[in-house]
């Protein structure tokens, strides 16, 4: 079995979920009482929050970078970033270690071929939905994303950072986000991805108006699988 690096912290809400699921998908692919061989680096996210409302991406991906070297010097042979905004960085942490990030774009993007949806709403935050980085690297995969109104966006994060990040979750807001995925659904959308690795603690990606992706969920099945294969 291969070492899963977890960069986490973002927030910690999230990485919770990574652990269980990684955990969850050994124990069912080897049985028993298997469980991963895993490092965490759990960073303050207060201090990403800090930089990340700032615009210093730069130095966001320095103190990521670093989190990779320790893990990477600790046995890592693999890391994962548990947070889709901060894979805006994930070039810079990839070029700080020698083992691969996995990055959780491309795994969602594979996913997204293999059920033939081109055309999927990206709920997610703020930064990940108007940065570009995400949509540029889906579109190396010919997937078009599609995006909620200024309200949806500034909606959906809100509903993130005040709400889901603090382990609050509401039924009000669960509505608000599924009228925004039909209102997309209307606009020819196929499919949502759950573009925010802490959505899932408020969406059920099989009870959606359309066939929904859980990011978390993939990029934790990927890190299986590269520890397993």
């Amino acid at each position: 079995m291969r070492t899963i690096g977890l960069i986490g912290g973002m927030s910690f809400e999230a990485t919770a979920i990574y652990y269980r699921l990684i955990n969850e998908g050994v124990r069912a692919r080897l049985g028993g009482l298997h469980s991963a061989e895993l490092l965490m680096y759990s960073v303050d996210f207060a201090r990403v929050v800090t930089l990340q409302q700032a615009g210093r991406w730069d130095d966001a991906g320095v103190l990521l970078g670093e989190a990779g070297r320790g893990l990477e010097r600790a046995g890592a042979e693999c890391l994962l970033i548990c947070a889709n905004t901060m894979h805006l960085v994930a070039d810079a942490v990839q070029a700080a270690v020698g083992v691969p990030v996995i990055h959780i774009v491309d795994e969602t993007a594979r996913r997204l071929h293999a059920a033939g949806a081109t055309r999927p709403l990206l709920l997610a935050t703020r930064y990940t939905m108007e940065q570009g980085f995400y949509a540029e690297r889906m579109a190396r995969h010919e997937i078009a994303l599609m995006l909620p109104d200024e309200e949806g966006r500034a909606a959906t994060h809100g509903i993130i950072f005040d709400e889901l990040c603090q382990g609050r979750v509401t039924d009000e807001s669960r509505a608000v986000l599924t009228g925004l995925i039909a209102t997309a659904k209307a606009e020819g959308a196929d499919s949502v991805i759950l573009g925010c690795t802490e959505l899932a603690l408020i969406l059920d990606p099989d009870a959606l108006p359309l066939p929904g992706f859980d990011t978390t969920a993939i990029h934790a099945g990927a890190a299986v699988a590269f520890a397993l294969d």
